[in-house]
């Protein structure tokens, strides 16, 4: 008997591999047997398949079935191969065209019915499909819109095990069946809410148009009911629209963690404001058996938001640290390592104290100064270095409501009429490097003649420097932060205005 040949995808992250599935028929005693590294769940592909081949009206040989999933040393999980191994079982045994099989990638969960359940990450094993070079993938019918997000790759909606084994060439009379459709959200995705809803704080609003404009990270420290919160919302609508590459990495995301991908590709920055009881494998990823993305992943061309920030634990924080340099999240396993995009915008807010009343003007502190100390220095130091803006946000008061009300406050979308502006001329710019947003420019460029400041208009911040109140590393986030005022203010090189209020914003929270 001929050896059957099918293709699978195994993810690890966000990136996929594909797998040769083979499956030889041996004249022993009826025995199914799967090799080549599968989990527990797809270990369990025998019984399904089994089951479902024959509820589906085209069963598996009775004789000795031996299915290697190939390379044997890539960890595959899950049971979206389910599809693959009846098709390599139905090649081998000649109920199939070979070729036809051979030339496809199957990616799809069966039911002991015989139909195709849904299952996630079919849009990143659907893209790693096309990079490796085939042109057409057999998906659940369910998966299908999901799939067609990859351009130039033939996507066959299949609801049914026999609807396969049709369009393979087999001789077989179409049965109509229902097919499994993925479950709709209960209630839809909330919006981030419009700039003009925060009164008052109108140097905390400037910030945070400032944070748009050139990816920067953001520190917010202030007493309860000031509108931290608020603020670090309304940050996802002044980003503007995500490109075709950064909506297909967020839709993937989205995709491995069962979210729902619809008929077209993510536009909007997403949001992630995990709970400060999230454990560090919740924030950067991990868990046993399949690596799953965490909140910094999800938040990925977006917004990562940590409310009541030093309640986190000092680990999740930390693992915080070497994303916000690489913009990319690596999980190492003894199976193997798993990649995930972690290029977001880190919003932190905190109260001053544990009772959140230092410095408000009209309530008294209860809180030690050592008891301030500690609670703040649960942010460590080394993370702290690596935010940008850092920002006292006071609570209004009842004169400013009175002026928010007489007069016009600037809107998300007029304020991303000058964020696009602003990182535009950041972008012809950085024209001939690999960056584009201000935040992501090295040390290198920045004392580059390209992206040296006017001269002269690094005094103040040499002094800072020479004094110990920042480290090289704020020096060079001031620099970034004066190179995004720059563009904002439509000059073409940062003098000592710039440099002068990004200072400011670096240390106003310290003062």
């Amino acid at each position: 008997m001929p050896i059957g040949r099918a293709h699978a995808v195994a993810l690890l992250g966000i990136d996929g591999a594909v797998v040769e599935i083979e499956a030889d028929i041996s004249a022993q005693l009826p025995q199914f047997v799967l090799i080549g590294l599968p989990d527990a769940a797809l270990g369990e592909a025998r019984d399904r398949v089994r089951a479902a081949a024959a509820n589906a009206g085209v069963p598996l040989t009775t004789r000795k079935l031996t299915v290697n999933l190939s390379p044997a040393s890539l960890p595959k999980h899950g049971a979206g191969f389910d599809l693959a191994i009846a098709m390599a079982a139905y090649a081998a045994d000649e109920k199939v065209s070979a070729e036809s099989v051979a030339k496809v990638v199957h990616l799809g969960e069966l039911g002991l019915d015989g139909r195709l359940r849904p299952v996630t990450g079919v849009l990143p094993a659907a893209l790693a499909a096309s990079r490796a070079g085939f042109e057409t993938v057999l998906v659940p019918t369910g998966n299908a819109p999901e799939a067609a997000l990859v351009p130039g790759l033939r996507v066959v909606p299949i609801a049914s095990l026999r609807d396969a084994a049709i369009f393979h060439g087999a001789g077989l009379e179409p049965t109509p069946v229902v097919p499994l459709l993925p479950v709709p959200l209960a209630m839809p995705l909330d919006e981030p809410g419009d700039l003009a809803d925060v009164i008052g704080n109108p140097d905390a609003v400037e910030a945070m148009q400032v944070a748009a404009a050139g990816g920067h990270h953001v520190f917010l420290l202030g007493p309860p009911g000031a509108g931290k919160t608020m603020l670090a919302s309304r940050l996802p609508s002044l980003l503007p629209d995500l490109d075709p590459a950064a909506g297909l990495e967020v839709s993937s995301i989205r995709s491995l963690v069962g979210m729902p991908v619809g008929a077209e590709l993510v536009r909007r920055p997403p949001l992630e404001a995990p709970h400060h009881t999230a454990s560090a494998a919740a924030i950067v990823g991990g868990g046993s058996g399949l690596i799953r993305p965490g909140a910094a992943a999800r938040a990925a061309h977006g917004v990562l938001f940590l409310d009541e920030a030093p309640e986190f634990s000092a680990v999740a924080l930390d693992a915080l640290r070497q994303p916000l340099e690489s913009g990319v999240i690596t999980i190492s396993r003894a199976s193997g390592s798993a990649r995930f995009p972690a290029r977001f915008q880190l919003v932190m807010a905190a109260n001053p104290c544990p009772c959140g009343n230092f410095g408000a003007r009209d309530t008294d502190c209860s809180c030690a100064p050592a008891q301030r100390r500690r609670y703040l220095g649960r942010i460590s130091g080394p993370l702290l270095d690596r935010v940008d803006i850092r920002l006292n946000v006071r609570r209004i008061t009842a004169a400013q409501v009175r002026m928010a009300r007489r007069g016009e406050r600037i809107t998300s979308a007029a304020a991303r009429i000058r964020i696009d502006a602003a990182r535009a001329r950041a972008a012809e710019r950085l024209g001939d490097t690999p960056w584009r947003l201000n935040a992501h420019v090295p040390g290198s460029w920045l004392r580059s003649q390209t992206g040296a400041p006017m001269k002269g208009a690094t005094a103040v911040l040499d002094r800072a420097l020479e004094r110990g109140g920042i480290t090289m590393r704020g020096y060079d986030r001031v620099l970034r932060l004066a190179w995004t005022l720059a563009d904002l203010d439509g000059v073409d090189r940062p003098d000592q205005d710039q440099v002068g209020r990004a200072l400011l914003l670096r240390q106003a929270a310290n003062a």
